[in-house]
Formats: structure tokens, sequence, C-alpha cells
């Protein structure tokens, strides 16, 4: 089906209200094909009842015992009326007529003399187990279609003791009979499995469309205005634009993108820890980063740039006048390491476990909190002479950590020419 084609029982001019609603029902329902078997077998299993009467009637003079054969054409009679009235689409209740069907079978033994079972006279039942083979075809496909085949087979063989070339035609008929059209079934539910996705892929595109005619023009244009303003202005609105750049990036491919895997990508794919960062910097603040892009999950990432500005607050607040601080990023093919140093104060051994004791839960809920939640680690640490250094660590996924080695395989080993953090000269750390 074609991008923005029109959904079964909904009209191009229908609002996305009354699309989803097609798109629901459209789902819910099941294949015209399978609805039309089942139709298909209530009718058949009154022809076959018909026909075991018939036969019957036909063979009257031959039968040892026509009051058994009265008593089981009675049961299948019963049990069609039954699931005539009430249908039954279930395991359960093919089984049960499986059983029926099969019993009676066996029961033509109880009828017929064996010389004329043995001459291929016609079991009392004839062929109105195959209702019960097409049933579990339909409900389980061509698996179901031949095991219920096969158990009909077997009860046959066994009603005969002496199998004719009518038992084994019968026994194959009924084999490709339950097999092929339960093959047939399983490719009408994925054919409709298929159309139902992509159903669902139109609808979300149509209404990524809708949406992107609203905020094209508007809030698109005033996110990229806010971001090139406050990349100008610096100071912390440089913070804002940044925000500002970053969902205008999602936004941006959240209404242009036709690829809905892309989509997921953009908005909870990696992220460049650099990128994330870079609004941190300001007159009092620096940022140290690797040239090569710093991976990690979204989420992660996030996390990990939550917790730095916690503790870039903790250097505001507390670290005193003139204060400045340092951000430095690194990172190998196992973790990432984001440390902050600040030139303040320091803290005094034992105030981070008051502050926790008094309620005041900054630095072990926002930093140290926040790296536990990540599987990592942090570590706060004030020197003699002052100020005080954060150390936060978290762990790359293995899968990350392997791409990051083959494309240094790739590259080769000589990275000299690649700029490092240094810092030698700075005292590290936040408040």
């Amino acid at each position: 089906m074609a991008a923005g084609s029109a959904l079964p029982g909904a009209r191009p001019g229908d609002g996305p209200d009354v699309q989803a609603a097609s798109v629901g029902r459209v789902l819910a329902d099941e294949h015209a094909v399978v609805r039309g078997l089942w139709r298909v077998i209530d009718v058949f299993r009154w022809l076959a009842l018909a026909y075991a009467v018939w036969s019957a009637w036909e063979r009257r003079d031959a039968i040892a015992h026509p009051a058994t054969a009265v008593a089981v054409l009675a049961v299948l009679a019963a049990w069609t009326l039954a699931v005539t009235l009430r249908p039954v689409r279930d395991v359960r209740a093919y089984s049960v007529e499986l059983a029926i069907g099969c019993a009676a079978i066996l029961a033509t033994r109880l009828v017929d003399d064996p010389a004329v079972i043995t001459a291929g006279a016609k079991t009392v039942p004839s062929i109105w187990p195959t209702a019960a083979v097409v049933g579990f075809a339909v409900l389980r496909g061509w698996r179901g279609g031949l095991v219920a085949a096969a158990i009909v087979a077997a009860c046959s063989f066994v009603e005969v003791v002496e199998p004719t070339p009518n038992t084994f035609t019968n026994s194959i008929f009924g084999l490709m009979l339950g097999g092929c059209l339960g093959y047939c079934v399983d490719l009408a539910r994925a054919s409709h499995a298929a159309l139902a996705e992509s159903m669902r892929l139109d609808a979300a595109r149509a209404e990524r469309d809708r949406l992107a005619r609203t905020v094209h023009d508007g809030v698109l244009q005033t996110l990229a205005f806010i971001n090139r303003r406050a990349g100008d202005l610096g100071g912390e609105a440089a913070r804002l634009g940044a925000m500002a750049g970053e969902q205008e990036r999602i936004l941006r491919t959240l209404v242009s993108q036709t690829d809905l895997a892309e989509v997921g990508r953009a908005v909870s794919g990696d992220a460049d820890l650099r990128g994330l960062l870079r609004h941190i910097e300001r007159e009092d603040v620096q940022l140290v980063s690797p040239a090569d892009p710093v991976l990690l999950p979204r989420r992660t990432a996030d996390e990990l740039v939550a917790a730095v500005e916690a503790a870039l607050d903790n250097v505001r607040q507390h670290a005193g006048a003139g204060a400045r601080a340092w951000v430095l990023v690194d990172g190998d093919d196992d973790q990432v390491e984001v440390t902050v140093r600040d030139s303040g104060t320091g803290v005094p051994p034992g105030r981070l476990q008051e502050a926790a004791g008094q309620g005041r839960l900054g630095v072990s809920s926002s930093i140290l909190g926040r790296l536990a939640d990540l599987g990592g680690s942090a570590t706060v640490t004030s020197g003699p002479a002052g100020g005080t250094t954060v150390e936060m660590r978290v762990p790359i996924p293995q899968s990350r950590g392997r791409d990051r080695r083959r494309k240094d395989h790739l590259e080769g080993p000589d990275r000299s020419d690649r700029p490092t953090p240094q810092s030698d000269t700075h005292v590290r750390g936040a408040s």
C-alpha cells in the first residue's frame, strides 16, 4: 500500500481520529479468507452429515447393527446442530469434534461385520471428520492440519485392520488437504499482518505530515532563531540556545523523515556527550573534550549532563566568589569519565555526610545517585589547599565498545595528532 492511500472505511478528508479508528478495525479484524473458511466448515459439516446418512441408507441391508449406526449418526447430528447454533472457534471445541469423528470411525466395527469392512465399505461418519481437520488447519496452520489428518488416518487404519487402496487414498488426501489448506491460511494471516503494519505506518506518516504543516512555519523557525541569537549573545543565553538547537534537530527529524526507524534513532539513539555539554561553557567554566565524538545512549548522556550541571551549581553556590571550574571529558572502550574541578574553598571533611543527614541531598542524589542508577560511580574529594574534584564514570555498553575498537583498528594506531585534554595546572572539582 502506498503512503497516503485511503484506508478502508475512511475517506481522504477524514480527520486523524477517524483514520485511527479505521486502522483499529482492520487490525482487530481477521483476514477475509479465514472468515470465509469458517463459513465453509459450517456448511461442509451439514453436507458431510447428509452424505453419511445417505450412505448408511443406501447400504442399510448390509449393516449388521442398524440401531448402533443410527445412534452414531444421531451424535454427529447433535454436535453439528450445537456448533451451528453456537459457533466456537477454538482448539478445545475442535479437539472434541475430532474425538467424536474418530470415535465414529472406530464405531464402524460395532456396526458392520468384519467381512464387510474388509471388503471396503464406507465408515459410518464417512467424510464428516474432515471438518475437524479443516478446523485445525485454520486454527493452527499447516502443522495443525497435518496432525489432525494423521489422527483421522490412524483411526481409519485401525478400523479397517487390513488397509485397502481406498484407505491409503483417503488418508493421503486428508494429509494433503490439512497441510495445503493450513499453509494457505498461514500465508493469508501473514499477508494480513503485513497489510495491518503497512496501514499503521501510513496512519503514522499521515499524522506526522499533518503535524509538520503545523509546526514547520512556526516552532522550527522560532527554535532556529533562538539557537542563532543565543550563540551570538553567549553566557547564560548559550545554554538556552544549545537546548533549543537540540530540540529543533529532534523535531525536524520527526516531521521530515520518511523512515520511522530513523525517527526512533533521532529520539532515543546515541548522543554525543560533547555537544550536550557545550552549553555549560562560559567565562568561569571551561570545557575540555576529545576531538572524537563521545557517544552514549540518549538516556545515559542526559543523566550524565544533569549530574555535571548539579556539580557546577554547587560550584556557584559554595565555592566562593571568583571560583573557576573546569569540566574534562575523556573515555576509552569501556567507560566515559567526566571530571569537574574548581578553584574554590573546598569541602570540609564530613560536610557531605552532614548535609545528607540533614536531608540536603544535592550531591548524594543529583550526582552520586544518578551515576549509581546508570551503573557507574562518582567520587567527591577536596585537597588541603582548597578546591573540589568530582569524578564521574559510566560504563559503555559492550556493543558500542566493540564498534569503537573496530573503528580504531580501521583508522590505525597512530592517533598522536588528536588533541587530548590537558589540565595539569588546574585543581579539579565541584563543590
